[in-house]
């Protein structure tokens, strides 16, 4: 089976973030998608990177831009290859919208790509006939290719069903070593993406968000890239070549607010004299920006990053039991982090807390201690996920063989809504629980009243940052009222 131009030209491509549920974030990469507290959107970069490979693409974000299905069929229609970015949340109704699309052109070619089918090529690929192919590992030049019209056997990392019906399996494609040779994303965002769509309730807006390096060193045993795409070695983009993609930004986006690398941990200890490097270009361009760190940054580095222009850091804390942190491979102590947050707070770096509730070891006595440690450290703002066995990582794997987790449950990490449910449920704490531990964390994190006037003085800084937290108090309040029914 092969797909050719018989013009010899590159398929006309359609990098698609297909509609789902109402604010349903499935372009948040690395982390987890879902619809939030307070509505964001991550930017698409997986799919903007190969679409900056592909001539004459275009990138589609239909949830960032509110299209229906109708809208986006009505694009799609255009096209002679479509690339959907899926996840386990929303890879049902993908697969729907592939249907529609393979109703609108019977001829179009349909491939896949994502985590989820990444680790279940074959099953993604018999659960229904409308996808072609999907491109496993790291798609970039496997998109590249198919677009391109190579004949499919002789590309890596596809998977792909042959005329006959058979799944055919291809060699996979080994990692890239050298980032510098890919193409800046920033173009891609400029030309297809309107980038006032995509906020958040801790980042400047507009922001822009993209990749300074792929994997993570981290054994984290529920995070989803570097265990199923990204892998456990982190390769890099020279300093260099960050510094010209955010020149090109400021040249050519000047409404641009706050850069994010989005690195899965930008401060990996291996990396320090980039980042620093990295840092003291950002404050010679006069760029604020934020980054993903562990907390376990010294001080030294910390200032210098602060010194050039770093606002931000979102840290992923997960919990306040030291158990559970070993449990989870997190590679951090709680010591560790209470000194580091005290770091950023006499450098006057804002954090953006994360949180997960149901991890391993979890109890009802622990859930308490996590509530108080993260009151104790008091990051600005924080973020309280429940855990989330996606499949391909350890933490799936522990739960079917524990029993924490029913075979395909997987599947129900989103309710009809896009909101996320609690999937793992242990004979000491239920799903239940865990799911109803959230709205707790939240109310007695922010209903302090420190925080509260730690807000107030934050929305009387500017009329802009006034009507922004009182949009995101009215949502904030919504979820609230959701998550109690």
């Amino acid at each position: 089976m092969t797909f050719r131009c018989t013009s010899g030209q590159t398929l006309k491509t359609l990098f698609l973030q297909a509609p789902s549920f109402e604010g349903f974030d499935g372009g948040a990469g690395s982390r987890y998608q879902t619809k939030r507290e307070v509505k964001s959107f991550w930017y698409p970069t997986w799919l903007a990177q190969p679409a900056a490979l592909v001539p004459n693409s275009r990138l589609l974000d239909a949830p960032a831009d509110k299209l229906t299905v109708e809208q986006s069929r009505s694009i799609a229609r255009d096209y002679d290859l479509v690339i959907i970015h899926t996840s386990t949340p929303s890879f049902p109704t993908d697969a729907k919208f592939a249907e529609l699309l393979k109703q609108d052109n019977p001829h179009v070619k349909i491939g896949l790509v994502g985590a989820k089918v990444m680790v279940d090529p074959e099953g993604a690929l018999n659960a229904t006939n409308a996808v072609d192919f999907i491109c496993r590992e790291e798609f970039d030049y496997t998109c590249m290719e198919v677009a391109a019209g190579l004949a499919l056997e002789d590309i890596k990392g596809l998977s792909y069903r042959r005329a006959d019906g058979r799944i055919v399996h291809n060699l996979p494609r080994p990692a890239l070593e050298n980032m510098d040779e890919l193409p800046f994303v920033a173009p891609i965002y400029h030309r297809d993406l309107t980038i006032e769509n995509y906020f958040n309730g801790y980042l400047k807006h507009p922001y822009i968000s993209f990749y300074t390096g792929r994997g993570c060193r981290s054994k984290c045993t529920f995070c989803l890239w570097p265990q199923t795409v990204g892998g456990h070695r982190y390769r890099v983009r020279s300093a260099a070549n960050v510094i010209a993609e955010v020149k090109w930004i400021k040249e050519n986006m000047p409404e641009v607010k706050e850069i994010m690398f989005d690195d899965d941990t930008f401060t990996d200890s291996s990396n320090l004299p980039r980042v620093e490097t990295i840092a003291r270009g950002m404050g010679a361009l006069g760029m604020t920006w934020s980054c993903n760190a562990k907390a376990n940054v010294a001080y030294n580095t910390l200032k210098v990053m602060k010194d050039n222009g770093l606002r931000l850091l979102l840290v992923g804390y997960e919990s306040g039991d030291d158990q559970i942190l070993h449990n989870i491979k997190k590679g951090l102590r709680t010591d560790i982090a209470r000194r580091f947050t005290d770091d950023c707070r006499k450098l006057g770096i804002l954090i953006h807390g994360t949180f997960i509730l149901g991890l391993p070891g979890e109890t009802m006595q622990t859930i308490e201690k996590t509530i108080n440690f993260a009151k104790e450290i008091n990051p600005h703002t924080i973020q309280v996920s429940l855990a989330a066995p996606y499949p391909g990582t350890t933490l799936y794997r522990q739960a079917l063989d524990n029993g924490w987790l029913q075979e395909n449950a997987g599947i129900n990490l989103v309710n009809d809504k896009g909101v996320q449910l609690a999937a793992i449920s242990y004979p000491h704490l239920s799903k239940e629980e865990i799911f109803h531990s959230m709205e707790v964390f939240y109310k007695r994190f922010y209903f302090r009243p420190g925080k509260i006037w730690e807000i107030v003085k934050e929305m009387l800084t500017s009329w802009d940052m006034m009507k922004r937290r009182l949009r995101e108090g009215v949502e904030f309040f919504r979820f609230l009222r959701a998550h109690e029914a």
